[in-house]
């Protein structure tokens, strides 16, 4: 393709190019839009075999059997490549020519042709004799030694299953069913579905898992947002449980504190009363001793200086009575959020 992209202008041949890497790019998701960066290469260089042939490939993914039968025949014209010649007979069958596609399979040139291509023109062929009316010529031209060749090429689930779908238009449904599950041995991209055909011949059913896998995945999320609400609420009381405890911590605090209060207005209490009991004590002895002088006074000089002794006696003070006692500090409590 590079070198017939070289006798075209510079410029040309940058756009041309652009083209048909788009084609190439969107032939497996969106063949329609690979058919039509195809047409517009070809527009700008119709006389390009490549050109032609990404037309006609490009066509006939998108179902455009027609046209797609005319870039063949051009494409064979053009560059001598006779490895169509498989989708050719199809595109003959697509038209409903299915006489014309068996004529195609007897080409003169099929003997050049790949293994592939062969294996690909008998699956068209199996399906032109179906098309007439011929099943047991189809298993015939089907039953092949390659249906038990040991290879990963891509045409071998394509040819058992051809096979296997023979067998049971024929009626040969055991047969099928053997058919259908070695096709499915071979298919691991599961591209011809012999899995579900053997499924049900066997009477089971298959499950769309996508709705199902859709509704799992909700669930899961709003199994998760709820554990998150879960986790959020346990973290909520978790704070709440803190806080109560350090509620419970300062009012401890605070009894603590009242203790000691208690304590200090209990022993100073006490250190008062017990200054107050020396005073009284203090006192009484003064009281005693006046007497005593008093007394003493009475016997040795009579009643005036009993009198005197008495006069002096009002002058002793006499305490009595305790102190006020102040108790100093604040309480205070501390609740810490």
């Amino acid at each position: 393709m590079k070198a017939e992209l070289r006798s075209l202008p510079r410029t040309l041949a940058d756009l041309v190019a652009q083209h048909l890497v788009a084609s190439g790019r969107f032939i497996d998701d969106d063949p329609e839009l690979a058919y039509q960066h195809a047409r517009t290469a070809r527009r700008l260089a119709s006389r390009l075999g490549g050109v032609r042939e990404a037309v006609a490939i490009t066509a006939y993914l998108a179902e455009h059997y027609d046209e797609a039968l005319t870039e063949f025949r051009a494409v064979r014209r053009m560059s001598g490549n006779h490895e169509v010649i498989a989708m050719m007979a199809d595109c003959e069958r697509a038209l409903g020519r299915p006489e014309k596609a068996l004529a195609l399979t007897k080409d003169k040139h099929v003997s050049e042709l790949s293994e592939p291509t062969q294996m690909e023109l008998l699956i068209v062929a199996a399906g032109a004799r179906r098309d007439m009316g011929q099943t047991a010529a189809a298993i015939q031209t089907l039953d092949v030694p390659e249906l038990t060749k040991r290879t990963r090429a891509e045409w071998l689930p394509r040819l058992r299953y051809a096979y296997a779908d023979a067998l049971q238009e024929a009626g040969r449904t055991d047969e099928a069913l053997v058919w259908f599950h070695r096709a499915a041995g071979v298919d691991g991209d599961g591209v011809t579905g012999a899995a579900e055909r053997a499924a049900e011949l066997e009477g089971l059913e298959f499950t769309d898992l996508d709705d199902d896998d859709a509704v799992l995945d909700d669930e899961y999320f709003d199994d998760e947002d709820t554990t998150d609400e879960s986790d959020d609420q346990d973290d909520t009381d978790d704070e709440s449980a803190d806080q109560e405890v350090d509620l419970d911590g300062s009012a401890d605090e605070a009894d603590d504190a009242d203790d000691d209060s208690v304590d200090e207005v209990d022993e100073d209490s006490v250190d008062d009363a017990v200054d107050q009991a020396d005073e009284e004590a203090v006192d009484d002895d003064s009281v005693d001793e006046a007497g005593d002088g008093v007394d003493e006074v009475e016997d040795v000089d009579g009643l005036e200086l009993a009198e005197g002794a008495a006069d002096s006696s009002g002058d002793v003070d006499v305490k009595g009575g305790a102190g006020d006692g102040v108790v100093g500090g604040e309480l205070s409590k501390g609740v810490e959020e």
